[in-house]
């Protein structure tokens, strides 16, 4: 039996890179919060995995479904690791993508090219209300801040983040490209082999009397 997935974010970009990476799994829909009108979640915890747990264990709750999560955070060694889980807020509550790049590249200001090291970390949680069973998996991508954005792709920090491994920015990158090495991509990896498990190789054991 397939199941429905709730993907618990509002952001139409995370919906619409998750919709490609979970595409093959045999999942009947996959749906954001805001699209069956889930309650919001508000993001208080301290690290990563505090929050994606919170919020894929609301949605799970208010649903009664399949319940995925992810919280993402920039890491900047030069800032002492800010902005860390503020990244989505790092210009204010309100602040839209340019605005973070923007502040970003100020409080860089000045830091030699060597100093600049910085890395994306996704955390993704997964919980199943039915067995109330939870998952966590981490995708980490290293790379460096530049002085000034480069490439109209992605979104987020994606126009200043270089990703040496490619060659260039996150946002330079196509869709398909970003998600070979993405620090989402790699999260997405691990909880698809989770998903996979979960939808196919569990359904499997127990029909076969295990």
């Amino acid at each position: 039996m397939t199941r429905r997935l709730v993907l618990a974010t509002h952001n139409a970009d995370k919906v619409r890179e998750m919709r490609r990476l979970f595409a093959d799994l045999p999942l009947s829909d996959v749906v954001s919060a805001e699209e069956i009108n889930a309650p919001d979640v508000v993001e208080d915890g301290d690290t990563l995995k505090a929050n994606a747990l919170k919020k894929a264990r609301e949605i799970a709750a208010a649903t009664g479904e399949l319940s995925l999560a992810d919280d993402t955070g920039l890491m900047v060694d030069a800032l002492d690791g800010a902005p860390g889980v503020y990244s989505a807020r790092y210009a204010g509550e309100d602040a839209t993508y340019q605005d973070n790049c923007s502040k970003l590249v100020r409080e860089m200001a000045g830091v030699a090219d060597g100093k600049r090291t910085a890395r994306f970390a996704t955390v993704m949680a997964l919980v199943d209300p039915h067995s109330k069973r939870e998952w966590t998996v981490e995708g980490v991508l290293e790379g460096t801040i530049l002085t000034e954005g480069r490439g109209d792709r992605g979104f987020g920090y994606d126009p200043v983040f270089f990703a040496p491994e490619a060659g260039q920015t996150l946002a330079e990158m196509s869709i398909a490209e970003k998600n070979q090495i993405s620090h989402r991509a790699r999260a997405a990896t691990a909880m698809h082999a989770v998903l996979a498990e979960l939808l196919g190789l569990n359904e499997n054991r127990e029909s076969s009397g295990s």
